[in-house]
């Protein structure tokens, strides 16, 4: 398979071609959970905890809702659970592992449950913020594992590509889960049920009063 295709592929797993209804379908099935309080159906309870406090700081409460008050962190978990393949949920598992495994490495705690924001916030910043020259090479490493994955072999990812590669599918799923919640759609989007007249082209404030429309 040639890299490049692997790359592509390593997005299409990951499931950011899916149709909006299926989207929407997830999210509200996710409604009945509240904020922390949860029992994840795909990832483990400490992984769990850790991508809600990851959510959380990605999308934090300021004068509009937190990611775990629309319940982001509930939407990753069946958006694995229910939409990725098993390359795909294999992928997710191994980059989880290695971002809490650095994250306990690096706080001196040994579980995960034990996690807190303060302990996390370094470990995502750092594996954002990366040079040009990193995310060359970590999308390299990403596409040699996905490669010999799908041709049935074995690999190991390298623990900085992998954070790399489970910090930025978190925050594409995130931003994706927040933008798809009822809340976010309804009250901080423009929204408009029933459709009115199609203008092509006008001016964005006096649309929307400037948002973006929600679908």
């Amino acid at each position: 398979m040639e890299r490049r295709a692997a790359l592509k592929n390593i997005g299409l797993t990951l499931g950011y071609t899916v149709a909006t209804p299926t989207l929407l379908s997830i999210m509200q099935s996710c409604q009945t959970e509240k904020g922390l309080d949860w029992i994840p159906e795909y990832f483990t309870p400490d992984e769990g905890n850790m991508i809600a406090h990851l959510v959380d700081l990605m999308l934090p409460k300021t004068d509009t809702p937190a990611a775990t008050e629309v319940q982001v962190h509930a939407f990753i978990d069946r958006f694995v659970n229910e939409v990725l393949d098993d390359p795909g949920k294999g992928f997710v598992k191994t980059i989880t592992q290695k971002f809490m495994s650095k994250a306990l490495n690096a706080s001196g705690k040994t579980e995960g449950s034990k996690l807190n924001p303060a302990d996390l916030e370094p470990i995502l910043a750092t594996s954002l913020k990366v040079s040009k020259s990193q995310e060359e090479q970590y999308q390299k490493a990403q596409a040699d594992y996905f490669e010999t994955v799908v041709a049935g072999g074995t690999a190991e990812l390298p623990e900085d590509a992998a954070c790399y590669a489970f910090a930025n599918n978190l925050r594409d799923m995130a931003i994706m889960g927040y933008k798809t919640s009822e809340y976010v759609g309804e009250e901080v989007l423009a929204y408009a049920p029933i459709p009115g007249e199609y203008i092509s082209c006008g001016d964005v404030e006096e649309l929307t009063g400037g948002k973006a429309w929600s679908l």
